[in-house]
């Protein structure tokens, strides 16, 4: 008998009738002897809902404690109504909020980081012959405090439980049917892979790719759970996410990824000193702008160009920032641009494949498509463009590496 952890999104239980669907399989899943927990999202459109009413009534800024209290409710409608479906179909379920399963964080609200689970209730619902149906996204801090996890924080719940559970694996059922080698609404010859490595699907999910949360990854990386991102509308296989290993073939390029999301600073003419850059990432560390790209050019006559691309939210304040710290450095003038797009291409097929940063820039020109930043790691090739031009770019780099068959597999694992 195993053990899975299913995770149910918005789309999946979106109204009464996807609960019951959702209600369905869970049930199906039990009675093929399999033991269930089940952790669920918020009804689509629930959250944003709840967002609109806390800025209706505490402002653009109302207090992170009370949003967490506010918005944690949208699961906790979620898990009622589930348990109350799997009911009606003649079998035990119990609901859990994030509490009730101790499910601990730290204390920085909207954001909060999992500490530690207690699984004990989970188990002892499970023992009983319950299905356990818990609130993802939420949990509280060490002063009894609610907190919520930020996007993406149901996934992040459910692999966080199925790792203190030891679990099996954790199904991720959403609304598409596993992991694409691009977005399929932007190229229609994009494929769903069998299996994908963590490693890519980290670099997958840093780089825009939506279909899973980078903290749920991660966890899941750590212990060796095996992730299975599947549809909730259909009974196919999705993509499993597993150990490098357990990845049958190694694909050069397995998938074209972008992310419009970002923007780009420029600090010009700055003096090449040690402690210039502290200087510079400091203001933005303190202020929690997270730094993406970092790029700085060689120092020809004493001074440098520092460029950096943050998410494009804070582009704002970071500009704010930058010129106010701009003097300090001895730096000439900031410049920022919102228009600008991130492309990568990832495949683990790249630690052993030369020429795909050639081929990959190569087919960029031939589009006439400029690079502005470029950033490598053992398995990504990431480029800064102009953003009109993404789709463009997406199109013709998934022509290159997946459907004229560059993709191929290359090495046995």
């Amino acid at each position: 008998m195993s053990l899975i952890v299913q995770k149910f999104g918005g789309t999946s239980v979106g109204d009464p009738e996807r609960i019951r669907n959702v209600a369905r399989r869970v049930v199906a899943t039990k009675q093929a002897g399999h033991e269930v927990a089940v952790v669920v999202s918020a009804m689509s459109g629930e959250t944003n809902q709840l967002v609109a009413l806390a800025k209706e009534l505490g402002g653009q800024t109302p207090s992170p404690r009370e949003y967490d209290v506010l918005v944690s409710t949208g699961e906790q409608k979620t898990i009622a109504l589930l348990v109350m479906a799997i009911h009606q179909l003649g079998h035990e379920a119990r609901s859990f909020t994030g509490a009730q399963i101790g499910l601990r964080t730290d204390g920085d609200h909207t954001r909060a980081r999992i500490l530690s689970i207690d699984a004990d209730r989970i188990r002892s619902a499970i023992s009983a012959g319950e299905v356990p149906v818990i609130a993802g996204f939420q949990g509280t801090d060490d002063e009894g405090n609610i907190t919520t996890l930020g996007r993406g924080g149901t996934d992040t719940s459910a692999v966080a439980i199925a790792c203190a559970l030891e679990a099996d694996a954790c199904e991720i059922y959403t609304d598409v049917d596993g992991v694409f080698t691009t977005d399929p609404n932007m190229v229609p010859a994009a494929r769903k892979l069998d299996r994908i490595s963590y490693e890519e699907m980290l670099e997958m999910a840093s780089l825009g790719a939506k279909v899973l949360q980078i903290r749920s990854v991660k966890f899941a990386m750590a212990d060796g759970i095996p992730i299975h991102v599947r549809s909730s509308f259909n009974e196919g296989e999705g993509t499993w996410v597993v150990r490098e290993e357990d990845v049958m073939e190694r694909l050069v390029v397995s998938g074209v990824t972008y992310n419009r999301s970002e923007a780009k600073v420029r600090v010009l003419g700055v003096k090449d000193n040690p402690g210039v850059a502290a200087a510079l990432f400091g203001p933005l560390s303190r202020a929690g702008v997270v730094v993406d790209m970092i790029i700085q050019n060689m120092s020809q006559d004493g001074t440098t160009d520092m460029t950096f691309t943050v998410p494009r939210e804070d582009y704002e304040r970071a500009m704010e920032l930058m010129k106010d710290h701009a003097a300090s450095v001895g730096a000439e003038r900031v410049e920022g641009d919102q228009e600008i797009a991130k492309v990568s291409v990832v495949g683990l097929g790249m630690k052993d494949h030369a020429g795909v940063a050639a081929q990959m820039f190569e087919v960029l020109a031939a589009e006439g498509i400029n690079i502005q930043l470029i950033t490598t790691s053992e398995i990504k090739i990431s480029v800064v463009i102009e953003e009109k031009y993404t789709e463009l770019a997406v199109r013709t780099l998934h022509a290159a590496f997946v459907e004229a068959g560059a993709a191929e597999p290359v090495a046995e694992v």
